[in-house]
C-alpha cells in the first residue's frame, strides 16, 4: 500500500479546483501512482458496489438510487460530478477517503461510461449492475450499437449478485439468456407507454408505424403505468401507487422505475426492514442532476439546461421541454466525452423549433447545427462557436423570457461555469 499516494491525491485535488480544472485530473494522478487505489477501498464497503451503465440516463438514475437508499438509512459513495469513466470514480474517492484512505459507506453507487465499466469491473466486480437502454451514440468511439450491448453484457456477467434490467429494450433484456449466476430482474412500462419511450429500433421505423408489446415479456418487479405532469404510477407487489415527481422530463420518468428496482434489492439486503413509504416520499422529492433539466434564475426568469447527446435524448428532451414561451439556445461541442461524430442530428426532427425559432447558435460545432437547421426551417438568431460570448448576448437579447438551453456535455459545463458568475449554480465535486 502506497501510504503517499492518498495525500498527494487529495492536494491535486484542492489545487485543480482551486484553478478551475477537470473533476477526473486527481483520479489520473493516484491511478498513475497507486493502481490498486480504487480496488483497494471499495471491498471494504459491507454492501459492495453498484455500477449504473446505459446509452442515456446513468446520472439522473444514479442520483435516485442514492437519494433512495440513503432515505433507508444507508451511507452511500458515488460519483456525483458524472464523471463516469474509471479515473472520474477514482477522483471522486479521494473526495470521501480520509487521509488514511479510509471510506465510511455502506455502499457504492457508480455511474459508469459503457466502455470504462468494463474496466472497471475486470477490476470490481459489482455486486448490482443496473444497465439502462442501448441506443446509437458515439460511434466513433462505440463503434455499431451490438458492441454498446456487448460492453452491457461484460458488465452484468461480472455481477455477483443482481442483474437490473430494462425489460422493453431487445438488446437489454437479452442480455439475461447470456447469464448463469446474477439473479436478473426488470423495470418496465405499461403497453399504453411503448410509443413514448421507443427503443433503438423503433426509432428507425417508419412514420406511424405501430410499435407492437413483445410476446412473452418478463415479469419486471416495477413497471410505470403512467405519466402525468406532476406524478406518475407505478406498480410493483401487486398494487399501483402514485407519487409526485419533481424530476422533469418523460425519460426521468420511466429511469424512476429502474432505480426503485435497484434500490429495494439493496434495501432488502440490509440490516433493517424497507420502508416503502420512505422510498415513494424520497422519489418524489429527487430534484434534476445538473444539467439534466437543470433550472437556474437569472435575471429573475428560469433557465433550464437540458442535456442533449444523441438522437433519441434530443427527441426526448424536445419533448420533454418544449420551446414555446421560452428564448432557445443550443450549444453543441465535439470534444471527447461528446463524441467526435456529430453526423446524429441528422437523426433529429427539430419541427417543433420552428415556431419560435431558436435565439442563438454556440459551440464548436454551431455551423454544423445552424446547417441542420435551416433544412427543417427553423430561423435562428444569430450563430457564434464561442460559449461565454455567446451566452452572454442570448441572456441580454432574451431579457423578461424564460430560456431553454439545449447543450452537450462539455458545453453543459461552460455554460454552468459562466452562469456561475452571474447567479447561484450547484458547486457539484
Amino acid at each position: 500500500m502506497l501510504y503517499f499516494s492518498v495525500p498527494l491525491g487529495k492536494l491535486v485535488r484542492r489545487v485543480s479546483r482551486l484553478r478551475g480544472g477537470g473533476s477526473a485530473l486527481p483520479g489520473l494522478v493516484v491511478e498513475k501512482i497507486d493502481p490498486e487505489f480504487m480496488q483497494r477501498t471499495l471491498s471494504t464497503l459491507p454492501l459492495g458496489v453498484a455500477v449504473v451503465s446505459g446509452t442515456n440516463g446513468k446520472t439522473t438514475t444514479t442520483k435516485m438510487v442514492v437519494e433512495l437508499l440513503e432515505s433507508q438509512g444507508l451511507k452511500v459513495f458515488t460519483n456525483r460530478t458524472g464523471s463516469n469513466f474509471t479515473r472520474g470514480v477514482a477522483a471522486a474517492l479521494l473526495g470521501d477517503v480520509d487521509w488514511r484512505g479510509r471510506l465510511d459507506a455502506d455502499i457504492a453507487v457508480l455511474e459508469l461510461d459503457e466502455a470504462h465499466a468494463v474496466h472497471f469491473v475486470n477490476r470490481v466486480p459489482p455486486r448490482y449492475s443496473l444497465l439502462l437502454n442501448v441506443l446509437r451514440d458515439q460511434l466513433d468511439r462505440f463503434g455499431e450499437i451490438d458492441k454498446t450491448a456487448q460492453l452491457l453484457q461484460h458488465i452484468a456477467s461480472k455481477t455477483t449478485g443482481t442483474v437490473v434490467l430494462n425489460r422493453e429494450d431487445p438488446r437489454v433484456a437479452r442480455i439475461a439468456d447470456t447469464l448463469d449466476g446474477p439473479e436478473v430482474r426488470y423495470f418496465g412500462l405499461d403497453d399504453s407507454l411503448l410509443s413514448t419511450f421507443p427503443n433503438d429500433d423503433d426509432l428507425r421505423a417508419g412514420p406511424g408505424s405501430p410499435v407492437p408489446a413483445l410476446p412473452g415479456k418478463p415479469h419486471a418487479d416495477v413497471v410505470l403505468r403512467r405519466v402525468g405532469t406532476a406524478d406518475a404510477d407505478f406498480e410493483y407487489d401487486g398494487a399501483t401507487v402514485t407519487t409526485g415527481m419533481k424530476l422533469r422530463g418523460v425519460y426521468n420518468i420511466f429511469n424512476a422505475a429502474a432505480a426503485l428496482v435497484l434500490a429495494r434489492c439493496i434495501a432488502g439486503n440490509g440490516a433493517t426492514p424497507t420502508d416503502h413509504d420512505g422510498l415513494l416520499k424520497a422519489l418524489s422529492e429527487v430534484a434534476p442532476a445538473f444539467g439534466r433539466g437543470e433550472s437556474l434564475v437569472v435575471d429573475g426568469r428560469p433557465l433550464d439546461l437540458v442535456l442533449v447527446k444523441n438522437p433519441s435524448g434530443f427527441r426526448l428532451g424536445l419533448k420533454s421541454f418544449p420551446a414555446g414561451g421560452y428564448a432557445t439556445m443550443i450549444a453543441i461541442n465535439d470534444n471527447y466525452a461528446d463524441g467526435r461524430d456529430m453526423s446524429w442530428l441528422w437523426d433529429v426532427e427539430f419541427d417543433s423549433l420552428r415556431e419560435g425559432g431558436v435565439d442563438q447558435l454556440t459551440g464548436s460545432r454551431a455551423y454544423d447545427m445552424a446547417l441542420r437547421l435551416q433544412y427543417d426551417d427553423v430561423a435562428i438568431g444569430a450563430v457564434n462557436p464561442d460559449i461565454a460570448p455567446a451566452l452572454a448576448a442570448f441572456i441580454q437579447g432574451a431579457k423578461g423570457k424564460p430560456k431553454r438551453v439545449f447543450c452537450t456535455y462539455t458545453a453543459m459545463l461552460a455554460i454552468r461555469r459562466e452562469l456561475s458568475k452571474i447567479t447561484t449554480v450547484e458547486v457539484v465535486s
